[in-house]
C-alpha cells in the first residue's frame, strides 16, 4: 500500500539538508556561488561517505546567507513535508549557520524562520518547533553561544536543544555546560548518539547531558544492559533507516536493527534525517520498513504515536497531533 495519507510525526529533520537541491541550486545562481562540484547529472545531491556529506553539507549552506533565505527554505520544506502526510515536525536549526552564533542575529534569522512556519500552519495544515543546535565537530566552546541563543529564544517556537555533526569528535560530557543552560531554560534535550559511535556513547548521553531523546542510537542493540537502562528512563531514539543505510552506518536493511530495538520494547520512531541528500522521504521510510520488516499500518502508527508523546511541544499542540493521528 501506499502511506503518503497516513498522518505522520517527524522528530529528527536538519533544516538545511531538507534543501531540495534545485532550491540550493537556484539560490548558487542568484548569488553567483559555484557549488557545482555536490550536485550530480540528474539534479540531486552527489552521495559519498560521512566524511564528504558533512563537506557537501557545509557547501550547500554557504548560499544561506539571509534570514529571508531560511525563510524560503523552511516554507519550501515544510510543503514538501505535508505533501508526505507529516502533521507535525521538529527541525534542527544551527546559529552557526544562521549569524554565526550572534544572539541579535540568530533573533533576526529566527524570526523568519517562525514566520514561515506560521504561514505553512495555516497553508498545509502542518505545525513545526525548532531544536537549536550545535555542531559537536566545532567542539564544546563553541557551543556556548549556541546554547545561549537557544536559552534567549526559548518559547512557542524554539522547544529543544541538540547535539548534532561528526559523533566521534569530543565526549558527551564536554558539552555539559552548553546542556545545563539548555535545561534551566526549559528546553527539551536530545543529542545525536550511537549512530557511529558505541553503546558507551549513548549511555554518556543519556546520563551526562540528561536527553530524553537519541538521535539514531542504533548502536544501544550492541548491549543488552543499556537498552533497560533506556527503557527505564523512558528514552525515545530518533531512528532513520534510509540514512543509516545510504552512509555506511549499517551494511544492508537485514543488519539494520530498528525492529530489534523495537521489538526489546524501546520508544522507536522514524524520521529521514537530510532526504534529499538520502534519496528518502518520510512515505519512502515507510514503504522500506513495511518490505524488510513488515512493519504494517498497526505498527507504524504505534511508531507516530510514540514520536507525539515525544515531542518537544506544549500539551495542547501534542493533544492536536494525537487527535489528528486517531482521526484516520
Amino acid at each position: 500500500m501506499s502511506y503518503s495519507s497516513l498522518p505522520k510525526v517527524e522528530l529528527h529533520l536538519h533544516l538545511e539538508g531538507a534543501a531540495p537541491p534545485a532550491f540550493i541550486a537556484s539560490l548558487a545562481r542568484e548569488k553567483s556561488i559555484d557549488i557545482s562540484r555536490i550536485f550530480d547529472g540528474q539534479g540531486g545531491y552527489v552521495r559519498g561517505d560521512f566524511d564528504w556529506f558533512l563537506k557537501a553539507y557545509d557547501a550547500a549552506c554557504t548560499v544561506l546567507q539571509r534570514p529571508e533565505d531560511f525563510r524560503r527554505l523552511m516554507l519550501a520544506v515544510l510543503e514538501q513535508s505535508a505533501e508526505q502526510g507529516v502533521v507535525y515536525t521538529e527541525f534542527f536549526l544551527s546559529p552557526d549557520f544562521c549569524g554565526g552564533g550572534d544572539l541579535s542575529a540568530w533573533r533576526d534569522y529566527l524570526d523568519a524562520m517562525v514566520a514561515a512556519s506560521d504561514e505553512a500552519e495555516r497553508s498545509f495544515g502542518i505545525a513545526s518547533r525548532g531544536i537549536v543546535t550545535c555542531l559537536r565537530h566545532l567542539g564544546p566552546e563553541a557551543a556556548k553561544p549556541v546554547a545561549r541563543c537557544a536559552a534567549e529564544t526559548a518559547g512557542r517556537f524554539v522547544t529543544g536543544f541538540g547535539l548534532a555533526g561528526a559523533e566521534m569528535m569530543h565526549r558527551p560530557g564536554d558539552f555539559e555546560w552548553a546542556y545545563d543552560a539548555a535545561r534551566e531554560a526549559g528546553l527539551g534535550l536530545t543529542a545525536h548518539a550511537g549512530e557511529w559511535g558505541g553503546p558507551d556513547m549513548v549511555r554518556e548521553t543519556v546520563d551526562h547531558l540528561g536527553c530524553t531523546r537519541i538521535g539514531h542510537g542504533i548502536n544501544a542493540v550492541l548491549d543488552h544492559a543499556l537498552c533497560d537502562h533506556l527503557i527505564e528512563k523512558g528514552v525515545t531514539l530518533e531512528v532513520c533507516p534510509v540514512s543509516n543505510l545510504v552512509l555506511g552506518a549499517v551494511k544492508d536493511w537485514k543488519s539494520h536493527p530498528i525492529e530489534e530495538l523495537r521489538a526489546r520494547g524501546l520508544r522507536v520512531t522514524v524520521s529521514t534525517d537530510d532526504p534529499p541528500w538520502f534519496g528518502t522521504s518520510m512515505t519512502h521510510e515507510y514503504e522500506m520498513l513495511e518490505r524488510h520488516f513488515g512493519w504494517e499500518e498497526e505498527r507504524l502508527r504505534q511508531s507516530n504515536r510514540i514520536a507525539a508523546e515525544a515531542a518537544f511541544c506544549d500539551e495542547d499542540t501534542r493533544a492536536q497531533i494525537l487527535q489528528k493521528l486517531e482521526a484516520a
